[in-house]
């Protein structure tokens, strides 16, 4: 878990492939990765939201495995096959 973070840091600070409302749209190594705008945690992990607005960065993550990482940068969900 603590390598992925670190993986996803270094990640973070490319050019991002898209943003939308609620995301920084971010294509990784590991998958499609969508950098939370908001710092709320007291929700739980905007899964359904993301899926949603991947459709206005052309990405169908609809069957995708998904896991989420807290990093320094915010909450970051990953979407993979």
């Amino acid at each position: 878990m603590q390598d992925i973070n670190h993986l996803l840091i270094d990640l973070i600070k490319q050019d991002p492939i898209g943003q939308t409302k609620s995301f920084i749209w971010l294509a990784t190594p590991i998958g499609i990765a969508a950098l939370c705008k908001t710092n709320d945690l007291s929700i739980k992990p905007p899964f359904e939201e993301a899926v949603k607005e991947g459709v206005e960065v052309s990405v169908d993550l609809s069957r995708e495995q998904k896991e989420f990482h807290q990093t320094e940068q915010g909450l970051v969900l990953l979407f993979y096959s």
